[in-house]
């Protein structure tokens, strides 16, 4: 099957009770399931994501003030990352991959048995409805570990402190982790659709929408197509809440939505990250 079949079978799909995305799973299931059932890919997906979707902020981060249209949306805009800054959180991110994450897919791959593909590919609400459910699911599991990292003094001296060297986030700060910790939000991110019995397609879509939002929240600028703004009510924190909690680091523990904050007290209005 090639791409024009797919796009030619669009259509058709339309017509019958198959879900849309089926010609596209047809495809990369015919094709590459070699490669797809490996151990490695979703390793390699969500550090290839992750590594693409910070370059466009790198990029501003560069350019700087040289970029005042970009740099208006700045939340913290005389607190750029420095060339020593950027190295470091990239050394620390190589190096957590490089001994622990690839080690451990790679004793995975030995002892695992490929994945499975099934023929069946998920509707767009099977889809959407898998992605939004890893992402509650995990801002929940994230907001208690959060939570007990900064008040358990030893946690956070050992584990998370090297995450908050930095009062103003930028995007390659947000891989900056303790070894710990990037153990932990793997084997969240790895278990969570099992939990949830997500097809395969729906937990490689959670896994780089996860990746995204995770260097959104970091990226210290916030642009007017960033989810916080997206998504309506403020049940979404996205940039301006996190980079709250750089300066502020006893409130905004949830990763991603607002809810729990509100729930437990922790919550700090966004206005305290702007600069007048």
């Amino acid at each position: 099957m090639t791409l024009v079949n797919v796009f030619e079978t669009i259509w058709e799909t339309f017509q019958t009770k198959d879900s849309v995305l089926q010609p596209v799973w047809d495809y990369v299931r015919l094709n590459h399931s070699e490669t797809l059932r490996s151990p490695l890919f979703p390793v390699i997906l969500t550090v290839a994501s992750y590594f693409v979707l910070c370059i466009p902020y790198l990029v501003c981060d560069i350019m700087g003030k040289k970029w005042p249209a970009v740099n208006r949306y700045k939340i913290q805009p005389d607190k750029m990352p420095t060339t020593a800054m950027l190295l470091h959180c990239s050394g620390v991110t190589l190096y957590n991959h490089v001994l622990l994450v690839f080690p451990a897919a790679v004793a995975q791959w030995m002892w695992r048995p490929s994945t499975p593909l099934p023929e069946r590919a998920p509707t767009l609400l099977e889809l959407a409805g898998g992605v939004t459910g890893n992402l509650l699911l995990f801002d929940f599991q994230y907001f208690i570990w959060h939570f007990l990292h900064h008040k358990i003094r030893w946690l956070y001296v050992t584990f998370h402190a090297i995450h908050h060297n930095y009062s103003a986030p930028f995007a390659l700060a947000t891989q900056c982790l303790g070894g710990w910790e990037l153990v932990t939000v793997g084997f969240w991110t790895t278990l969570n659709p099992i939990l949830l019995r997500c097809h395969l397609l729906t937990t490689w879509m959670f896994m780089v929408v996860h990746v995204y939002v995770s260097v959104e929240d970091h990226c210290g600028y916030d642009f007017p197509w960033c989810m916080s703004r997206l998504i309506p009510f403020g049940v979404y924190g996205g940039p301006s809440k996190h980079d709250v909690h750089h300066q502020k680091p006893n409130t905004n523990f949830a990763p991603h939505f607002s809810h729990w904050d509100k729930l437990f007290g922790t919550h700090a209005e966004f206005s305290f990250a702007k600069t007048q």
